[in-house]
């Protein structure tokens, strides 16, 4: 077994991956023509946005949308920086919203959350 990809579903993917570019560094691998699927070059394994159209067709019975949700969803995006309030600072100039400012915790590690205009909820980190 290998962790290959995840996919976020989102109202907009082209603009999903516009705001992970600018708040994250993240490059664009690849944006389908019709606009419901996208993929950013994140490393060995894939992070990818589909159009909430698409997770309509693939669950029958609907799924939350983490952009209508008053709190985030029980999963994060972590992603690991050498300078967490820098990365927390570009974040929230691109548009995410802070959920918990840079700190340090008891083993060592700085960590903060944003949440992005989709809804994602990411964790900012230094390695462990």
């Amino acid at each position: 077994m290998k962790f290959a990809y995840t996919i976020v579903y989102v109202p907009n993917v082209a603009a999903s991956l516009e705001f992970f570019e600018k708040a994250f560094g993240f490059t664009r691998r690849f944006l389908h023509e019709s606009g419901t699927y996208g993929e950013l070059d994140t490393g060995d394994t894939t992070l990818s946005f589909a159009a909430h159209e698409l997770g309509e067709m693939n669950f029958r019975g609907g799924h939350v949308e983490a952009h209508t949700s008053t709190q985030p969803l029980g999963m994060e995006l972590g992603f690991v920086t050498e300078d967490v309030s820098a990365a927390h600072a570009k974040a929230l100039a691109a548009g995410a919203t802070e959920l918990s400012a840079p700190l340090s915790k008891p083993w060592g590690q700085r960590v903060s959350y944003v949440r992005c205009p989709d809804g994602t909820l990411v964790e900012l980190c230094t390695a462990v």
